[in-house]
């Protein structure tokens, strides 16, 4: 499966939402738009790589590489541009081509039956945790989470996993422009976080949604990169703190199980 066969099945059928790429015809700002995808794909990370790979001018690559990025057909990590969460998720529905969500799914379902508890799978979407799938827990209790959801990063136990790897000053920015319902001393949240990054692993203590805990450890790639991370989650009385600290080991396994999984299929489709 290349690129430009993963866009062409949405542009197919129907427009895609908001993507008004005005840089010449329509038909002119798609081809180029595929373009870009699939040099970005092909590895090329900054402008000037994908301005000589599509033959694009500066402005022009500059405008299409934004709107595609804004519609998170593109993301950046490590200062490079790379290929988007709804990349990745139109990519999962061509036959043959398999999504991180169906590579992680058994472990997923493995984690779930070994806790009894909900299972998250979730990619970075700018600002926020954009979830990939879910395992529903077996003690009853239904969670708000749903696939195709997101929310914010540095509210969220598998948010704040995919961002271990980020800079400090980058965890501020994020926090600062949150939206939360609750004080959040900045300087606390980030000794955590440290902390969490030392360990592999970060703890939700109620911080997202009151009554829920969660354990999450992220999904690394060939590189080492941070693409995805994944959680359980559960009521309070369920996953109090000192159960927590014994499901850490067991989640972070997962995650390394899952990285393991997409290094053997080649990489995120």
């Amino acid at each position: 499966m290349t690129e430009r066969t993963a866009l062409a099945r949405v542009s197919a059928r129907s427009p895609i939402p908001g993507t008004e790429l005005r840089s010449g015809t329509g038909t002119q700002a798609l081809e180029r738009g595929l373009g870009i995808l699939e040099a970005v794909g092909r590895g090329a990370g900054s402008l000037a790589q994908i301005g000589a790979a599509t033959g694009c001018t500066r402005s022009t690559t500059q405008r299409l590489v934004s709107a595609l990025t804004r519609l998170d057909w593109l993301g950046q990590r490590a200062g490079a541009y790379v290929l988007g969460p709804q990349f990745a998720a139109l990519a999962g529905q061509v036959a043959g081509a398999p999504s991180l969500a169906a590579v992680a799914r058994p472990v997923l379902e493995r984690l779930g039956r070994q806790t009894q508890d909900t299972v998250h799978l979730g990619v970075r979407a700018g600002a926020d945790v954009l979830y990939v799938d879910k395992i529903a827990g077996q003690r009853g209790l239904e969670m708000r989470s749903r696939v195709g959801q997101r929310m914010t990063l540095v509210l969220t136990g598998v948010g704040r996993a995919l961002l271990l790897d980020a800079a400090e000053s980058e965890w501020r920015s994020l926090l600062d422009e949150a939206s939360t319902t609750r004080p959040v001393d900045a300087d606390l949240w980030v000794a955590r976080m440290l902390d969490y990054r030392a360990r592999g692993r970060v703890f939700d203590l109620e911080d997202n949604e009151r009554g829920i805990n969660c354990v999450a450890a992220p999904v690394r790639d060939r590189d080492g990169r941070i693409v995805a991370a994944l959680s359980v989650a559960s009521a309070t009385p369920y996953l109090p703190r000192e159960r927590m600290d014994e499901l850490g080991p067991l989640v972070i396994e997962a995650a390394t199980d899952v990285s393991r999984l997409l290094l053997r299929e080649g990489g995120l489709s």
